[in-house]
């Protein structure tokens, strides 16, 4: 095993050990905590080191970055998760290669994803991206505008809803990044009781490398994490 298959692989399981723990703090399964790994910024072989550690699910935000690594790994357990900004324009190509598209940020991309899926029959789960931080720089549906929007998303025929994608603010840890994961949990709770036909709640994907652990304390089922897996140090 190579230098940089062993140092991800004791970051591979540090991590899962965080998330294990975190679950039990809050009276969880840990089984019921999905880990995606973000590999934004780093090449093959770093991703293959992950495939090694038995990390199967991974996550990039640039759709070119993912065309690109879903075009030179063949690997029979690989799931891609969508995680960033994407593009209308990028849609068609983009379906295919992933399991989950975790940032639908705007009804009119939520429309193209459905007509792209429709053209082949398909239904693609997808999460809602909400701005639980309110900041202008940031994508996401606005917490109060989501409820009134839940009958018409439910209304495309090719795309399923299966719950919220958000961020703590710029800037917070994973003291300070509490009250956002506490917003997006308290949304997911209130639009599952609407009990809208057609749309799950069962997923909140929130927490990142510094402040997942918070993330799982207050819900995710989802987190995803980046940098802490592929640093030199505990």
């Amino acid at each position: 095993m190579s230098e940089l298959q062993q140092q991800i692989a004791g970051n591979v399981t540090r991590v899962r050990e965080q998330i294990d723990a975190a679950a039990r703090r809050s009276g969880r399964d840990p089984r019921s905590i999905r880990l995606v790994a973000v590999t934004k910024y780093v090449g093959l072989n770093e991703v293959l080191a992950l495939l090694d550690a038995r990390c199967f699910e991974l996550g990039e935000s640039r759709p070119q970055e993912l065309w690109k690594k879903v075009d030179a790994i063949s690997h029979p357990h690989v799931q891609w998760h969508m995680i960033g900004h994407l593009q209308r324009n990028k849609v068609r190509r983009t379906l295919p290669a992933v399991r989950l598209v975790h940032s639908c940020d705007s009804l009119r991309l939520l429309q193209t994803i459905d007509t792209e899926a429709g053209r082949d029959a398909h239904v693609i789960p997808v999460l809602l991206e909400v701005n639980v931080a309110g900041d202008t720089a940031k994508h996401g549906f606005s917490p109060d505008e989501l409820a009134s929007l839940l009958p018409t998303i439910a209304d495309l025929r090719h795309i399923k809803v299966h719950g919220l994608m958000g961020m703590a603010a710029r800037g917070s840890d994973r003291v300070t990044a509490r009250p956002y994961f506490v917003r997006l949990r308290e949304l997911r709770d209130r639009l599952s009781g609407i009990g809208v036909p057609g749309i799950q709640m069962e997923e909140l994907s929130m927490g990142m490398s510094g402040d997942f652990e918070t993330a799982i304390e207050e819900g995710a089922t989802i987190v995803r994490v980046g940098k802490t897996l592929f640093s030199g140090g505990p």
